[in-house]
C-alpha cells in the first residue's frame, strides 16, 4: 500500500517560471553548468549547482558551494521569485515532446516505502554520487529535484488528471530544448483524497529515474530520524519530491554503447568471433535501428551490420531471471565481455554509452572520431524494468534513458 501524499511546494511566482526551472544538474558538466547560469541568471541550477557562483579553483564538493545553494534558494523565497504554497496540494506535470504527451502526479512519496520495497529500484547507486545529494539536501533544508516514480496505472488517478487539465495550467511553457512543460494544482479536498487512495490501491512503485536522488533523500532522512527519536514518521523529511507516471504513458528510448578499441582484433576476427554467438549480416542501409528483442546494429569503419542472437532464452528463465534476459545484458554477456574485453561496464574506461536522444548518427560520429566500434540497442521495455524490479534485481549499468527530463525548480520540498 504505497503513500503518495500532497505537499505544500515551493514554486516559481507566475511569470518567472520558464527562467528559472532547469534541466536536472547531473546533465552538465561543470564548464556547461556555469555557462548556462550566465545565461539565463534566475536558473534554478545556480541552486543544483552552486560551484556555478564560485571560480573554477573551488573544489565543487567544499562547505562553501552547499551554504551557498541553501542562501540562494531562501533568497529567491525572501524576494518573492520562489512563492510557498500555504495549504498541500497534488499537481498535474504535463510534458510534450515531438507532439507526445505524458502526465503525471507531482507529490511526496514515502521513505518508510522505499525502506519497505514497496518503492522499488531497478539499479544500484554509487556513494560518492549520494555524497553529493545528501549534502545538498541537508544544507538546504530542501529537495530541489523531483524523483522519476512509475506505476501501473489506475483508473481514479487517471480521471482526476483528466478532469484537472481542462483547467486553465498553472503553469505552460516552452523550454529553449523544445519540450512543452504545464502544471496545474489539485487542491480540492476530494480530489487530493481521492488520489491518495487510490496510490494506497496501486501497490509497487518503481523507480524510472533518479536514483542517487532518491538514495539520498532517504540517508538524509535515516540521519534526522536519528537525531530526532521522538518523531512521529510524518514529519516533510520521512517524505521525498516525486512525479509519478502511469506505465502506459512513458517512453523508454534506446542506451547505445561505444567501445574505444576492438581488444586487439583485426575486423576480420571480430566478426568472426562475433559469428560464435550472433548472425552477421551487413545492413541493407544505415543507420540500422534494431526492431525486436535479441536484435542489434553495429557499426564499423565500412557501416552498419545487423545482428541477431541465435540463442534465446526459454521463457522459464525469463521469468526466474529477467535481469540476465535484458538486451543490454545479452551484449554485455555474449559480446562485449567475451569478444572486446570489457568486463566491468561500471568501471571499464573503454566503453562508453549514448543516450538515445542524441540519435545514431552519434554513434556514426564517435567510430569516425574516438571510437573503434558502436552498437546500437532495442530500447529495455516499461514491462522489462517492472519484472526486474519485482524480482529484486538490478539491471546492467546504463540500460534505460527516459525522455524528456523533468525540470528541477518548479516544485520544491521543504524538509
Amino acid at each position: 500500500m504505497a503513500d503518495v501524499k500532497p505537499f505544500k511546494a515551493i514554486r516559481p511566482k507566475e511569470g518567472l517560471e520558464q527562467r528559472i526551472a532547469a534541466l536536472p544538474y547531473d546533465v552538465y558538466s561543470r564548464e556547461e553548468a556555469k555557462r548556462e547560469v550566465e545565461r539565463e541568471p534566475l536558473s534554478f541550477l545556480r541552486v543544483d549547482r552552486a560551484e556555478t557562483q564560485f571560480t573554477d579553483d573551488v573544489d565543487a564538493y567544499a562547505d562553501m558551494v552547499y551554504e551557498k545553494a541553501r542562501d540562494l534558494l531562501w533568497e529567491m523565497v525572501t524576494n518573492g521569485e520562489l512563492v510557498e504554497e500555504t495549504g498541500e496540494c497534488y499537481y498535474v506535470y504535463e510534458l510534450v515532446m515531438d507532439g507526445r504527451s505524458q502526465t503525471g502526479i507531482a507529490a511526496c512519496s514515502s521513505v518508510d516505502d522505499y525502506l519497505h520495497q514497496v518503492i522499488r529500484k531497478h539499479e544500484n547507486t554509487r556513494e560518492d554520487k549520494e555524497i553529493d545529494r545528501i549534502r545538498h539536501v541537508d544544507v538546504c533544508k530542501a529537495q530541489t529535484g523531483p524523483i522519476f516514480l512509475a506505476y501501473r496505472s489506475h483508473p481514479v488517478i487517471q480521471e482526476e488528471m483528466e478532469r484537472t487539465r481542462k483547467d486553465r495550467a498553472l503553469y505552460d511553457f516552452t523550454a529553449s530544448d523544445g519540450i512543452i512543460h504545464r502544471i496545474w494544482k489539485i487542491e480540492e479536498t476530494g480530489a487530493v483524497e481521492r488520489i491518495r487512495k487510490a496510490f494506497q490501491e496501486v501497490g509497487r512503485i518503481y523507480i524510472a529515474d533518479g536514483h542517487h536522488r532518491c538514495a539520498s533523500a532517504v540517508k538524509v532522512s535515516l540521519k534526522r530520524r536519528e537525531a530526532d527519536p521522538g518523531n512521529t514518521g510524518k514529519e516533510e523529511f520521512n517524505y521525498f519530491l516525486s512525479v509519478l507516471f502511469p506505465d502506459d504513458q512513458l517512453m523508454i528510448m534506446d542506451y547505445n554503447r561505444v567501445v574505444k578499441d576492438l581488444n586487439g582484433l583485426e575486423k576480420g576476427e571480430l566478426i568472426r568471433r562475433i559469428s560464435e554467438s550472433f548472425l552477421v549480416e551487413k545492413a541493407d542501409q544505415g543507420p540500422y535501428r534494431p526492431e525486436e528483442k535479441g536484435c542489434f546494429g553495429m557499426y564499423l569503419e565500412d557501416g552498419w551490420y545487423r545482428l541477431r542472437v541465435k540463442e534465446m532464452p526459454e521463457k522459464k528463465k525469463e521469468e526466474e531471471h529477467p535481469e540476465k534476459w535484458l538486451d543490454v545484458a545479452i551484449l554485455q554477456d555474449r559480446l562485449l565481455a567475451p569478444v572486446l574485453g570489457i568486463q566491468d561496464p561500471k568501471t571499464d574506461k573503454r566503453i562508453d554509452f549514448v543516450g538515445g536522444i542524441r540519435g545514431l548518427e552519434e554513434l556514426e560520429r564517435r567510430v569516425h572520431t574516438d571510437a573503434a566500434v558502436a552498437f546500437s540497442m532495442c530500447p529495455t521495455s516499461v514491462a522489462e524494468l517492472f519484472a526486474v524490479a519485482d524480482a529484486g534485481q538490478l539491471m546492467p549499468p546504463k540500460s534505460t534513458w527516459f525522455e524528456p527530463k523533468l525540470r528541477s525548480g518548479l516544485l520544491i520540498h521543504r524538509i
